[in-house]
């Protein structure tokens, strides 16, 4: 890109968080994520151009020195930060406002500092030469995996159901979402197929922001916040349908819908489950069962008719999961730390940056959460090390994963010395040719004031869920039905033979 030739109709909306903007362009496999701010801020920018430098290449740091160690360099896209013109930016930010979500208009784009971060566009990857069908990406939220065992957890519910679920029955009767999802994120990390494939089939059905597909890097499915639409499943399965033409389910030249979407899920697993080194790796049982089950997962254990509990170790779940279990002592075991370290700041203001409260995210700031020690000594040191540690986490907690899936040309893979009969044979039962591309994005660093807020947040998400009982508030809708009967009844067929 020559960014003194830069023109706002290369590039298009490509979608929102709630600190950042992201544009693609149009041709490059490229997007660019600039910071947002609050709409009473849009005269006043709440920081300087060179605040916002800071606060992006931090990002890139953060992701460079600490999550690419701790996830593998492998799955990392770091970016690197940009100065645009600042006419530029001002015509983006004309150009693309009509096209964001109204619940996201309360921020508005920074067009003050003319910083952003350009990263690869994963959701339109270059693996192989374009082919007549372009790749599907999807991305996963998968949140947090694993149930606490800290022995300062006040409530027992908390070891008991997962914090995502609880959390569902928050954001429902808060009305953020309309009905709850039945996803739960154990099952997920549990790495058995059939409970991830339980997983994946609930994202499908109650996406939420956790789950999206685009296809040649248009998203085609998703979900809006607080909409009681239900999902579009006969778009989606048009989309899919075109990539899963072969295999053992085709009937007659026609692929059943059920067929359609287990074979999707079938390959997605594979992709979340694949080394990436060409094997297997090494499956690892995770300690303590009970640590792998929610409570308020719909998942019947006596499901499991085999495969093993555990994830393989160069997975992009088993490397999530290691660092998501960096917050060993909960919440509610952090925060007395962060408060010795932040009166140790109140007496001492200079020894901010000697902790690296703020960064600089580099090898010593990794050193520091690396070389914890194992018990708390009353020391300053250990209280800091322990609230970078679950900074880490939270950041692992709150990721995203985007698999690429690049279909293989079946010309490619055929023998011409094959009989046709021999060769449709081979096509109706070949597994699935796809090419993975897995990675891991959103890896901002979590703000050190941000913990206070987390600690509120986590008993009011607890005393909800006590409150309740569990159950849904009145004005909640009742959970959709299972997209995978609809799917089965679209597929029924009654034949009459003459007698």
């Amino acid at each position: 890109m020559e960014l003194d030739k830069m023109d706002e109709n290369d590039w298009k909306y490509h979608g929102e968080g709630n600190k950042s903007l992201v544009v693609s362009h149009v041709q490059l496999s490229r997007v660019l994520r600039l910071l947002k701010y609050p709409a009473e801020d849009s005269e006043n920018p709440p920081q300087t151009a060179e605040q916002a430098f800071r606060q992006i290449q931090n990002i890139v740091d953060f992701s460079s020195y600490v999550m690419s160690s701790l996830l593998g360099e492998k799955f990392i896209h770091s970016g690197e930060v940009v100065k645009l013109p600042l006419e530029f930016v001002r015509q983006l930010s004309i150009k693309v406002q009509h096209q964001r979500p109204v619940w996201r208009c309360d921020k508005v784009m920074d067009i003050y500092s003319g910083c952003a971060l350009c990263l690869p566009n994963l959701t339109s990857p270059t693996l192989h030469q374009p082919t007549h069908t372009p790749p599907l990406c999807i991305e996963i939220k998968p949140k947090c995996g694993f149930l606490p065992s800290s022995k300062h957890v006040s409530k027992d519910i908390k070891t008991k159901v997962c914090r995502f679920c609880m959390h569902q029955h928050y954001k429902v009767a808060n009305g953020k979402w309309k009905r709850r999802s039945l996803y739960c994120p154990l099952d997920l990390f549990s790495g058995n197929r059939q409970r991830m494939h339980f997983a994946i089939r609930h994202l499908i059905e109650e996406p939420q922001n956790n789950f999206k597909i685009f296809k040649g890097g248009q998203c085609i499915y998703s979900s809006k916040e607080g909409s009681d639409d239900s999902m579009d499943l006969n778009s989606l399965l048009h989309h899919l349908r075109p990539y899963f033409m072969y295999g053992n389910n085709r009937i007659n030249s026609h692929m059943t819908s059920k067929a359609v979407l287990n074979d999707f899920i079938q390959v997605l697993v594979n992709a979340l489950l694949c080394s990436g080194g060409g094997d297997e790796g090494v499956v690892t049982d995770r300690q303590g069962e009970g640590r792998s089950f929610c409570e308020a997962s719909l998942f019947n254990k006596e499901r499991i008719r085999h495969g093993s509990q555990g994830l393989p170790r160069d997975s992009v779940l088993f490397s999530i999961l290691q660092t998501q279990m960096l917050d060993t002592l909960d919440i509610e075991g952090l925060h007395p730390l962060y408060r010795r370290v932040e009166q140790h700041l109140q007496n001492f203001p200079k020894e901010r940056t000697r902790l690296q409260i703020d960064g600089p995210y580099n090898e010593a700031f990794l050193e520091k959460l690396q070389k914890c020690p194992p018990e708390d000594d009353g020391s300053v040191e250990y209280a800091v090390a322990k609230v970078h540690q679950y900074r880490v986490a939270m950041t692992a907690k709150d990721c995203s994963i985007m698999v690429a899936l690049v279909p293989s040309t079946e010309e490619e893979e055929e023998d011409e010395g094959l009989s046709s009969q021999r060769r449709l044979r081979d096509i109706l039962s070949r597994p699935l040719a796809f090419s993975y591309l897995v990675s891991i994005l959103d890896l901002d660093p979590k703000p050190f004031d941000s913990i206070p807020r987390q600690l509120r947040l986590d008993q009011r998400i607890v005393s909800c869920y006590l409150r309740t009982g569990g159950t849904l508030p009145k004005g909640s809708l009742a959970p959709l039905p299972s997209i995978f009967t609809a799917a089965e009844r679209e597929d029924c067929t009654l034949l009459f033979h003459p007698v």
